[in-house]
């Protein structure tokens, strides 16, 4: 079985690593260099032009977002053979995904949406979580090759279940962090230490993995490690309140969430850590977390 993975970022490119332990495995990436420094630490081949995925059996892509995924379409359905099954670990949109799979079945191939979870230490480890939309049957054939990355894959419902999955996630992924942020700030101007309040939350009910594995590093720590960037966090937060709103689902949690983000990615930037949306909390409070004596 002959395989491609196009787009090595800081998922792909392990993603891409443990794929080529198994199979045969082609790279693609916009910056050339990348796919090369990849074809010598893991063997695989860059593709030269995209004509060399004709003899493709299982495509992945792994790209920020939806947009880069659909101009590269074209160019791949081009030459792509029939029976082809992509499997798209995008973190996009459930819109584009359903759209993405149309054009794939009018050619007699098969579309997955498969984003992931579990970070660059999941990535790295081969134990990402991935959430599947599309045929079950398409999914079945491609499972023995997704697992290669994967420690858990659950198939989440049709075309774009799978990316919902992921941006409702990522929805709660941003709620958790504001709304800690929130009550550890009230915290502080209280007298309590947050290392303290951490100790305590993360024995109770209140806790959960932003207070138990985010926090304590990267807020009390202060160290903001950019392995998960704002401006990629707010986009699928983003995702996740429009497609509430096109399902009529009252939403004024996820809603207010993305309208923080909008307002910390202009603040701070796209490219610093996700957790680093505490930091617009702090400055509107005029107090940091985590400082200590």
């Amino acid at each position: 079985m002959k395989t491609a993975f196009l787009g090595l970022g800081i998922m792909g490119y392990p993603m891409a690593g443990h794929l080529s332990k198994q199979f045969e495995t082609l790279v693609w990436n916009r910056t050339t260099t990348k796919a090369e420094s990849h074809n010598i630490e893991y063997s695989t081949k860059t593709i030269s032009n995209f004509n060399d995925l004709s003899s493709v059996d299982v495509l992945f892509t792994c790209f920020p977002t939806s947009k880069e995924v659909i101009e590269l379409a074209p160019k791949i359905l081009e030459v792509a053979k029939a029976g082809l099954v992509w499997v798209d670990c995008t973190s996009g949109d459930p819109a584009s995904a359903r759209a993405l799979n149309r054009m794939l079945e009018e050619r007699g191939m098969f579309y997955l949406d498969a984003p992931v979870s579990g970070g660059v230490a999941g990535a790295i480890n081969g134990k990402l979580t991935v959430m599947v939309g599309g045929d079950e049957s398409s999914l079945e054939r491609v499972k023995n090759v997704i697992e290669s990355f994967a420690a858990k894959i659950v198939h989440c419902g049709p075309s774009g279940a799978g990316m919902a999955v992921k941006a409702a996630n990522q929805a709660l992924l941003g709620v958790n962090i504001l709304a800690l942020s929130e009550v550890l700030l009230g915290l502080e101007k209280a007298g309590v230490r947050t290392s303290t309040a951490l100790d305590v939350i993360n024995a109770s009910s209140g806790r959960s993995n932003v207070s138990m594995n985010l926090f304590p590093e990267r807020v009390v720590g202060r160290g903001f490690p950019a392995t998960f960037a704002l401006g990629l966090m707010a986009k699928d937060v983003r995702i996740a309140s429009q497609a509430l709103r096109e399902a009529r689902v009252p939403s004024p949690i996820t809603s207010l969430t993305e309208n923080l983000l909008e307002i910390a990615l202009r603040e701070l930037g796209p490219d610093v850590d996700h957790v680093a949306a505490s930091q617009l909390l702090e400055r509107w409070a005029g107090t940091e977390l985590g400082i200590e004596g």
